[in-house]
């Protein structure tokens, strides 16, 4: 039998007996008595819609993370999360250390290049992060994250199909003083210490709060030819947040945070036979063991400074009326080598140079009355991102070659939006929500090949000036769309709630970054050839219903939800076809439905179980690509093989617990761990054999020693069982058939010791 097939009869026992869990609590009287001898469970409070509700109340699909379940999950920085809430892949992407490849729902970012937009937006404390290189975010002064699924655009700045990530900082506190402190060690040397100390200047007016993390950690990596150490940490984050109240109807909130990192490549595995003179085989060493080679041979590596400042107002103009302004600036600097092709073969090898800066502001008036609540707004985001690129390629021709690449991108987006929710009766409500986005963009790009052999050198192309007439000046696209929400919910107690929902999506259209000639801007239309210089705009019609309830005094919380996604106009840069040809188009349709299910359960005072399932079945209804054969795609002409979006893994599964021990007076003992499925998916848009991860189990733990004096130390596992799994892909197969994977980490073990005062 398959690992495959062990992997789904084992989910499914577990399932089952998750499933049994509820039951059992309500059922055992041990367990009731416990329940009513103790306190009751924090409820959990969300800012999913703007304002601060019970997650009970909200009739969203949103799961929560507190900042004690990141501690449970041993989590550093943003792919912790991966397989945790239902249908959610994210992992680090793309051959970076910094970098976020993030789907929700089957829906993401199949290319890591600027001129595409995520289809799931990041925001931290109610800011846009526009892209994904520098996302992959530390989380030392983390108060929750909260994961919403589906189209975003009627409460957040920035128009989203797949989703939103929403990470809320901890405040600075008015009234006491704290400081916290940990260190840890653990293999590969990693050294990860974390400080957060919060104080108020002015009593009950103004605090401030500082925190600090540094991650270092060796390579996991080792290139066997040379000895030397690839994939490992080295960064140091800050953030400062001052808040204030100068009278009592008005807060301000001031924030600066500072990311640097100074890291080795970040190397991945070929899969595929290799071209140009100096053929690789696929897998060259054999199952993956953490070796592999590069072409590289000096210092290079990758380098992110990636900082900003926001500055956010709340004025409460009466009980009902809020008004809020959101303020933001940032800048991100990457300098990033990668060795595309994984090999000591020249095929992929490229430097990006990324300089990128956003301004973004946000209006909101929101209100909450006794039947009628809602917020209305304004966004605007001004974001300029120029790149300089080099592409070095001296073993596909056989002889010296370098494509040199600048780009520069402008995107101006504006937005009106508005969200309210009317009650007819106490139990039934209705929200309806509207969005208009407009989106102005432009682009420039200049490429040009220095080789040693004459037919290569110089060749030059400039969009949009080596363009034929009348497209010479089409370097300039504008884009609109009207989205709109409605929901209807049903509260059939204080601690139970049904909904279903419709809702739109929209991710703008944008130029091709990859184009290196006319061809790769030329698709077959109609049979025709036809010059396409951008790519239309995503949209995604989402129907949505589900369900919420609580019981037995908030210690079993349960939600499932059942959605289907009609996805149109999907943005694909496509694989084959001449060499070094990258064509992007606007690919076809999709259809989405699944099914998402949590369970919080807490059997007694001492003992958590978090559990989620989700279930997606995700298939290419259209994959129209006129330079490939029809075997290859899901060309409607041609025979349908495997048309399966990327990073849409069937099921996704994990249950996670912790039980703690009191001793006495010294403190408590908390043994804890979770345990996650992720099923088989694809890693590139056209579903290449060799870019595939067949699914994997992950397994971690932890012993943790919490003293009464505010003194803990730990002790932890993660990837218990040694699980070999894939995470990310990189498909160039018309550069020498490239076809590269990317692994997780290994077994690595830590030891931590910290204080709370």
């Amino acid at each position: 039998m398959t690992f495959h097939a062990h992997s789904r009869r084992l989910l499914l026992a577990t399932v089952s007996l998750i499933a049994a869990l509820p039951a059992a609590a309500q059922q055992t009287p041990e367990t009731a008595a416990a329940a009513a001898a103790s306190d009751s469970t924090a409820e959990i409070v969300v800012s999913a819609r703007r304002r601060d509700e019970r997650l009970i109340d909200v009739p969203v699909a949103v799961t929560a993370f507190s900042q004690a379940d990141l501690a449970r999950l041993q989590a550093v920085d943003l792919s912790a999360l991966q397989g945790i809430a239902p249908n959610l892949n994210l992992v680090q992407g793309r051959g970076s250390a910094a970098s976020a490849n993030i789907f929700i729902r089957g829906l993401g970012q199949p290319d890591a290049l600027q001129t595409f937009d995520p289809a799931v937006g990041i925001y931290v404390d109610g800011v846009y992060f526009s892209r994904i290189q520098g996302a992959l975010l530390g989380l030392a002064d983390v108060q929750r994250i909260e994961v919403l699924r589906g189209p975003q655009g009627t409460l957040y700045g920035k128009n989203t199909t797949g989703g939103a990530i929403s990470i809320v900082s901890r405040k600075p506190d008015y009234t006491t003083a704290r400081v916290e402190a940990s260190a840890l060690y653990g293999s590969f040397n990693q050294l990860l210490l974390n400080g957060y100390a919060t104080a108020p200047l002015i009593a009950d007016r103004m605090a401030l709060s500082l925190a600090a993390q540094y991650d270092k950690r060796d390579g996991l990596v080792t290139d066997p030819r040379t000895g030397r150490e690839y994939n490992d940490r080295d960064s140091v984050t800050v953030r400062g947040i001052l808040r204030a109240k100068p009278v009592d109807s008005l807060e301000l909130l001031l924030s600066g945070d500072y990311n640097r990192q100074r890291n080795a490549l970040t190397l991945g595995y070929p899969t595929a036979q290799l071209g140009g003179i100096r053929p690789i085989v696929p897998n060259p060493y054999g199952d993956y063991d953490y070796r592999a080679s590069t072409s590289f041979r000096g210092n290079e590596g990758q380098r992110l400074d990636h900082w900003g400042v926001s500055l956010t107002a709340n004025w409460t103009l009466s009980d009902s009326f809020t008004v809020s302004s959101i303020t933001a600036w940032r800048k991100l600097d990457p300098d990033l080598f990668i060795d595309i092709d994984a090999s000591e073969a020249e095929l992929g090898d490229v430097f990006v140079g990324i300089d990128q800066r956003q301004f973004s502001q946000e209006l909101q008036l929101k209100w909450d009355s006794n039947r009628f609540s809602g917020v209305v707004g304004l966004f605007y985001l001004n974001e300029n991102i120029k790149s300089r690129q080099e592409a070095y390629a001296d073993d596909l021709f056989g002889l010296p070659f370098t494509r040199l690449i600048n780009d520069d991108q402008t995107t101006k987006s504006y937005a009106a939006f508005g969200q309210a929710s009317y009650k007819f009766t106490d139990a039934l409500s209705l929200t309806t929500g509207l969005r208009y986005t407009h989106e102005e963009r432009s682009y420039d790009r200049f490429t040009t090949t220095v080789s040693s052999f004459a037919g290569l050198n110089g060749l030059a192309f400039r969009f949009p000036g080596n363009l034929p007439a009348p497209f010479n000046l089409d370097n300039t696209a504008e884009f609109d769309a009207w989205t709109p929400s409605v929901t209807l919910a049903w509260k059939p107690g204080a601690n139970s709630q049904i909904y279903v929902s419709a809702s739109r999506g929209f991710k703008s259209g944008g130029f091709n970054g990859r184009a290196n000639g006319v061809a790769d801007l030329t698709q077959t239309v109609n049979g025709v050839p036809t010059l396409v210089t951008s790519f239309r705009p995503e949209t995604v019609w989402t129907y949505e219903g589900g369900t919420k309830a609580s019981f037995m005094d908030g210690r079993i919380y349960l939600a499932g939800t059942v959605f289907y996604s009609d996805f149109r106009d999907f943005q694909a840069r496509v694989g084959g076809g001449s060499v070094a040809s990258f064509p992007v188009l606007n690919a076809g349709k999709l259809s989405i439905w699944g099914v998402e299910l949590e369970a919080t359960v807490k059997p007694t005072k001492f003992w958590n179980i978090r559990s989620s399932l989700g279930y997606l079945d995700a298939n290419y209804d259209e994959f129209n690509d006129g330079r490939r054969a029809p075997t290859f795609s899901c060309n409607p002409t041609g025979a349908r093989v495997t048309c399966q979006p990327p990073f849409a893994p069937p099921i996704t599964f994990t249950v996670a617990t912790d039980y703690r021990i009191p001793v006495g007076e010294a403190g408590t003992i908390t043994l804890g761990g979770d345990a996650r499925f992720v099923d088989k998916h694809f890693l590139s848009v056209d579903n290449r054999p060799g870019l595939t991860e067949p699914g994997y189990w992950l397994a971690n733990a932890f012993v943790r020693f919490d003293a009464k004096g505010g003194w803990y130390v730990q002790g932890g596992v993660k990837n218990l069982f040694e699980a070999l799994y894939r995470t990310d892909g990189q498909e160039f197969s018309s550069v020498g058939n490239i076809q590269t994977v990317y692994f997780g980490d290994p077994r690595t073990f830590n030891a931590m010791v910290g204080f709370r005062f």
